[in-house]
């Protein structure tokens, strides 16, 4: 291990590149929202203004989750060895405004489902660019802290985009909200760009950053099988938290909506607002928890969440059921969203395939997301809203057993610790 003064100290311009790199990386979080998930839950009110029904609604959604799903682990992999990783951002940025508006030109079948694959394409790449960015610029020892910024701000740009896709669709309609996607997908192309070239480290950004003073060769990278081999990788991305959660914000939605207790635009608009404010709360709480108890603890939370908002959504199909249900969500997903890419980046780090791996974790996870929407959708139109809210909490109790099933292995892993057995080979 190199002593302290045998690294280099950081220069004046160094310390002020990374100031200003994290600074854009927070722009981008708050602007990206869009951009990795199109017009969100929005599309499935729009469809159902058009005549769609919730079965074909949530089939069109699995195919963009499936297509979104195999590309995680390419996408990953890419962000691995690539240098150009700003630009990934820029590129599926652009991608994803171009496919928004190919649903306003049709709303037929086959445009509404290319529209969504693409979008979903996109969103599979921005996620482990952002992650792999922030890698590089703050070095495994920043991850925790900045990471949890990002997702703070990420829910900051979520909660304000839709509470002006809301007014915006309540006063001149729903088209208005694709012009707004467009607009934060401008302004994240802006904010990605605007992060310093020299300040991003390709080589921590991967997870090989050096302790020693001697760098280490790319040839030095771990093989993709070092992650299959990660127990607590697997359990990770084995939980079934997604498979319940995935479709229940824009079922809410199209449940009270459809019951003729809100306004389109402007309740879909709430059930994302209580969410991500929520969100913002529950990241940077993770962020703490973390730094203090490690990650078991907070994904623990994360998954004893989603059973009581089934239940709480299939009882209350109302208009102030948003606050419990969403405050849930808000909890559930902001937990998840911090405690997760940190938990794989300490699990892999040293590996060299920390982006691949967050893309493994996404892929099986993104199984479980893609499916519940179509499982949703088709329980809804044929059992009820009710039936499909009980049936999408229970898969939930799943993932909380999985969790504690496995508590001994996993409080060693997430404390930071490799559990026995499961370290890198």
């Amino acid at each position: 291990m190199a002593t302290a003064a045998a690294l280099p100290a950081a220069s004046p311009d160094s310390t002020l590149d990374r100031q200003r790199a994290t600074r854009s990386l927070q722009a981008l979080n708050f602007f990206m929202a869009d951009m990795q998930a199109g017009i969100g839950p929005f599309l499935g009110v729009f469809l159902q203004q058009r005549g769609w029904q919730t079965g074909p609604i949530g089939s069109v959604m699995t195919a963009g989750g499936v297509a979104g799903m195999l590309m995680t682990v390419p996408a990953g992999a890419f962000i691995d060895h690539t240098q150009k990783k700003r630009w990934v951002v820029v590129v599926t940025g652009i991608c994803t405004v171009l496919a928004s508006f190919l649903i306003l030109w049709s709303q037929s079948g086959i445009v509404v489902t290319v529209s969504q694959v693409a979008t979903a394409i996109a969103g599979a790449a921005i996620g482990p660019a952002v992650a792999g960015m922030t890698l590089g610029v703050v070095r495994q020892k920043g991850f925790n802290d900045q990471n949890g910024r990002n997702q703070a701000w990420n829910h900051a740009g979520n909660m304000v985009g839709a509470g002006l896709s809301g007014w915006l669709g309540w006063t001149f309609g729903m088209p208005a909200i694709f012009y707004l996607a467009a607009a934060f997908g401008v302004l994240a192309i802006i904010s990605v760009l605007s992060i310093p070239e020299r300040a991003i480290d390709h080589r921590a950004a991967r997870g090989l950053e050096a302790e020693e003073g001697e760098g280490q060769s790319g040839s030095e990278a771990e093989a993709f099988k070092v992650m299959l081999r990660n127990k607590p990788m697997l359990v990770l991305a084995l939980a079934c938290f997604h498979l319940g959660n995935g479709a229940m914000l824009p079922l809410y939605g199209l449940a009270v909506v459809g019951a003729g207790k809100g306004d389109p635009a402007m309740f879909t608009a709430t059930t994302v607002m209580v969410a991500q404010a929520v969100m913002i709360l529950a990241s940077i709480l993770a962020m703490k928890i973390v730094s203090r108890r490690g990650y078991w603890l907070v994904l623990l939370i994360s998954f004893a969440a989603l059973p009581v908002r089934g239940i709480i959504a299939g009882t209350v199909i109302e208009h102030w059921g948003v606050w419990p249900v969403q405050a849930l969500d808000g909890i559930g997903a902001g937990l998840q969203s911090v405690a997760v890419p940190g938990l794989v980046a300490c699990l892999l780090n040293g590996t060299g395939r920390v982006n691949v791996g967050q893309g493994a974790v996404m892929t099986v996870q993104g199984l479980g997301a893609s499916l519940s929407p179509a499982i949703g959708g088709w329980l809804a139109q044929l059992l009820g809203y009710r039936v499909a809210f009980f049936v999408l909490g229970g898969f939930a109790v799943a993932s909380l057993t999985l969790w504690i099933a496995f508590a001994g292995m996993l409080r060693l892993a997430c404390a930071g610790t490799p559990a026995e057995g499961n370290a890198p080979q």
